[in-house]
């Protein structure tokens, strides 16, 4: 294994990318970085501050956004002008109804960028083995020289499944078409990603599958 290794997970939602990046992070030592919460708490302290979509396109409704990073055992937490938001606002109905608008924003994924890919220097600043992060992009357009690139899958049926016992209301479908559609960064495999479907491999399977990958590398 690679004295830092950087994975990237990709894939819709509810196909396991969480799971898996949160195992992987605790069995390597590895930073973990979940940027669709990236997007979750820019939605949310948007709509907080009464800003639409539409407003969010003029970038000076952006230009007061700071971003900062609180590292939470393995996990890199964004803030927001020094706040975090809970989980359960985060993965709420409301968020979820929004968060692939606010997600198409140039302005937006611009911002994000530099602070996404600034997570590895996070990372190696405290010590961590390497960095597993998760997302729609990461493979194509955040970490594209990744030494690992995975894509996650799994039917809809189970995704939407999945959902239900995690307690949340989510739109897989819808979802999953606006951001694989968007101009800027769609969801998309990279041509090099290793695909896996999650609807027949148990998350041991994966994390096995996943943990050989890491070792040859």
């Amino acid at each position: 294994m690679k004295k830092f290794t950087v994975i990237a997970i990709d894939g819709g939602a509810g196909t396991g990318k969480s799971t898996t990046s949160q195992l992987i992070s605790s069995q390597f030592n590895f930073l973990h970085v979940d940027t669709g919460s990236h997007y979750r708490s820019i939605a949310a302290a948007l709509i907080n501050c009464n800003i639409s979509e539409s407003d969010a396109l003029d970038s000076r409704n952006l230009n007061k956004i700071e971003l900062d990073s609180e590292i939470n055992q393995n996990k890199s937490i964004v803030t927001i002008n020094g706040l975090s938001f809970p989980q359960k606002l985060l993965r709420s109905a409301k968020i979820n109804s929004r968060v692939s608008s606010y997600s198409s924003v140039p302005g937006i994924r611009s911002l994000l960028l530099d602070y996404q890919q600034s997570q590895l220097k996070l990372a190696q600043d405290n010590n961590f083995a390497g960095i597993v992060m998760e997302g729609r992009d990461i493979g194509t357009v955040i970490l594209p020289e990744a030494d690992l690139k995975l894509f996650l899958t799994a039917n809809e049926s189970i995704r939407n499944l999945r959902r239900i016992q995690d307690g949340e209301t989510d739109q897989i479908a819808v979802r999953d078409r606006l951001d694989s559609s968007r101009k800027i960064a769609p969801l998309t495999e990279s041509t090099d990603s290793i695909v896996l479907d999650t609807s027949v491999l148990s998350i041991k399977d994966v994390l096995s599958r996943v943990s050989q990958l890491i070792h040859n590398l």
